[in-house]
């Protein structure tokens, strides 16, 4: 396995796996790369069938977690993942709501602990890449900022990857998307003037245009959850067009021929 091109993403709950990673995965599978998602918990804060939402009566988080785990098997055979690794911790929820007060859920997790399990998947595989969010995990949602913890432990605990990246969204280009998008009616999202990554410090960016229907496919698989609604009602002209690149800014690396600006993620290891 030492020697095989191997890739990691290590991303919160199902569905996280497609908007900013799902190119990532099916460009690297055709080429025969070793594709690996480690996901971190189960999703049960997820909407449950029929759009009820946590905390609403008729929401079961068994179900949601049996559901969500069914779709992150679809879509993770529509990207072409070879591996699905799941740690299994519960959904924390967004900021502020009950569930990150259970003392099971990913956020309460001594990030140590998880990380030893990270670690040892790590050691299994022996990526040279690894791909995860940022350390306010992109929009501040309590998971993605856990598994950024974990994923910076694991990688300082076993000296494997040679590169880790942050799969971020890119500011200047997303803010003049959501404008449009929402001049037409398509989205009601605002973001905030600070949502996403400056253009400036985007290190990495991947042109997955030829995956595009594939990563819409991928999250068709996980239509049950609101927050795929949107893109799955756009226009194909405008969703493929958001669909084909994909930005990261690398955090780490040791691979001396890597170049500043990229255009892949293993450049400088191949």
């Amino acid at each position: 396995m030492a020697d095989e091109l191997t890739i990691m993403a290590v991303h919160a709950h199902p569905d996280d796996e497609v908007l900013g990673t799902g190119g990532m995965f099916a460009k690297y599978a055709a080429e025969g790369i070793r594709t690996v998602l480690v996901t971190c918990t189960n999703g049960e804060q997820g909407d449950a069938p029929g759009g009820i939402k946590p905390g609403e009566p008729g929401h079961d988080p068994n179900a949601v977690r049996a559901l969500r785990l069914a779709e992150l098997k679809e879509s993770a055979a529509v990207l072409g993942i070879e591996h699905v690794e799941l740690l299994g911790y519960r959904d924390s929820g967004m900021v502020g709501w009950d569930a990150n007060q259970d003392p099971e859920a990913f956020w309460n997790t001594p990030v140590d602990q998880a990380a030893e399990r990270l670690a040892e998947l790590m050691r299994q595989y022996r990526p040279q890449v690894v791909v995860t969010y940022d350390e306010n995990g992109n929009y501040g949602h309590p998971d993605h900022i856990q598994a950024n913890r974990i994923a910076l432990a694991a990688t300082a605990s076993t000296d494997i990857p040679d590169k880790l990246y942050y799969a971020v969204i890119p500011r200047e280009r997303s803010l003049e998307m959501f404008k449009n998008l929402r001049a037409q009616g398509l989205i009601d999202f605002d973001p905030p003037e600070d949502f996403g990554t400056p253009e400036e410090q985007i290190t990495t960016v991947l042109e997955v245009a030829p995956f595009a229907q594939r990563k819409f496919e991928a999250l068709q698989a996980h239509a049950s959850q609101g927050d795929s609604v949107p893109f799955l009602r756009m226009p194909a002209e405008i969703r493929d067009a958001m669909f084909a690149t994909e930005t990261y800014v690398r955090y780490f690396n040791r691979v001396a021929a890597a170049p500043d600006q990229e255009t892949d993620l293993f450049a400088g290891l191949r």
